[in-house]
């Protein structure tokens, strides 16, 4: 559509949760690319819509994730650039739709980790940060908004969502490593 401004950070945020699995018994490439979409629905509810899994044209895993973050529905289209059991980096070209008549873009960049607590625990970690196309930029501009403002209320709805979120990706990621209560 438009040209991403990948100079301009619309939201940023990290959210993590402790999980009762060794780092060892995690993967998170795995659990990414294998979610079913009732699971995936239940990991931030009513939010998360629908996801599914390809390929991109040069065989890279690819996870289509569609979702309502506030009030706009946001189609995401996730190229793992890293997929591995303990790191995930995806990035999206998502698409937003503000409304039936308005459907602009936005980058989206989505790390998912895991590190060692101890011996029989792990820290999740769950990362999104945002950047806008000049597409959306012109949206803002239209409505009256600074890109500050724009960005102070995406910031406050990406935290909303992550902070719904992660624990419960954490508690998913748990069950298909074999810990938590099934």
């Amino acid at each position: 559509m438009s040209k991403i401004r990948e100079d301009l950070t619309l939201a940023k945020s990290s959210f993590s949760h402790i999980i009762d699995v060794p780092v060892e018994k995690v993967d998170i490439g795995q659990w990414l690319f294998s979610l079913s979409e009732a699971e995936y629905q239940r990991c931030c509810p009513p939010d998360h819509i629908a996801v599914g899994t390809t390929t991109t044209e040069d065989g890279r895993p690819m996870s289509i994730n569609v979702e309502k973050i506030g009030t706009s529905l946001s189609i995401q289209h996730y190229v793992g650039e890293v997929v591995g059991k303990h790191n995930c980096r995806l990035v999206s070209i998502t698409d937003i739709f503000i409304s039936n008549e308005q459907r602009t873009q936005m980058q989206v960049i989505w790390e998912l980790s895991v590190k060692p607590v101890n011996a029989d625990q792990s820290e999740f970690t769950n990362f999104v940060e945002t950047h806008p196309s000049e597409h959306l930029l012109g949206i803002f501009e239209s409505q009256g908004l600074t890109f500050e403002q724009a960005s102070a209320s995406r910031q406050e709805i990406s935290e909303d969502h992550n902070r719904r979120e992660a624990p419960l990706f954490a508690k998913s990621i748990e069950r298909a490593a074999g810990g938590g209560v099934h």
